[in-house]
């Protein structure tokens, strides 16, 4: 479940990202919306989210991106983003341009129980999943009201703290991630930290889903200059190379 960051290095290495990735083994995307305020996400995502501002990226952008690109694109599509992002745009038109542009779910970082209740049930009405995230220091209670929240998938955090890559997975990783399966029928994924096969491997076993974010950043970013399908081809290198000891 690859993360790529909107708007970089260009909209055009975006759209031809997403069809390379999915080819290359992806099975869902998680697509960032750049933000100036980071929320939990480590160097690596927040400077490609500036350098996307840098060229005046608007959410219109973003969406008319996805619109033109889904026709070439069937795994489902999550839109990470701030609720402040959203809430500044306008809630309702958000949901209905996300919706319309083909995306299938919104994850929304910075909005947890209670205050994510009605916010997660006008994103249901309007036909989209909602995902939302559980921490390793996230209360039983907490971790029960999340799970009823989440339509689409929970997403476990490995660690507490930021994005970024990591030589190994925590030790209580296996211990959270039955514990959650145990709450809810909705698939476990996991995202923060994982960036290497062997990682991917051992969640295979385990969870639903591997999410790889400023790994796959970085892998991008090493092709800036070369154009978008030089990206896209990096990008879906990465994915394949992730997949090894999976297939």
């Amino acid at each position: 479940m690859p993360f790529i960051a909107a708007g970089f290095p260009d909209l055009a290495a975006t759209a031809a990202v997403l069809p390379a990735i999915e080819q290359a083994g992806a099975n869902l995307v998680e697509v960032g919306f750049p933000f100036s305020d980071p929320i939990a996400d480590g160097p690596t995502v927040q400077e490609a989210f500036t350098d996307a501002l840098a060229h005046k990226l608007k959410i219109a952008d973003i969406f008319a991106t996805i619109g033109e690109i889904r026709p070439r694109v069937s795994i489902p599509l999550v839109a990470m983003v701030s609720y402040s992002i959203v809430f500044r745009y306008g809630t309702d038109r958000f949901i209905a341009e996300a919706k319309a542009a083909g995306f299938d779910a919104l994850l929304l970082p910075d909005l947890p129980p209670p205050e994510a209740e009605a916010v997660c049930r006008q994103v249901q009405s309007a036909g989209l999943e909602t995902v939302l995230l559980v921490a390793p220091t996230t209360t039983p209670e907490r971790r029960q009201q999340i799970t009823q929240l989440s339509s689409g998938f929970i997403y476990y955090l490995s660690v507490s703290g930021i994005t970024g890559e990591r030589d190994r997975l925590p030790a209580d990783l296996e211990a959270n991630v039955r514990q959650l399966k145990q709450l809810t029928d909705r698939p476990v994924c996991v995202g923060f930290g994982i960036s290497r096969p062997e990682h991917v491997a051992q969640l295979a076993r385990l969870a639903d889903g591997a999410i790889v974010g400023s790994a796959l950043v970085r892998r991008m970013r090493q092709h800036v200059g070369e154009g978008a399908q030089a990206v896209a081809s990096a990008a879906a290198d990465f994915c394949r190379e992730l997949l090894r000891e999976v297939r």
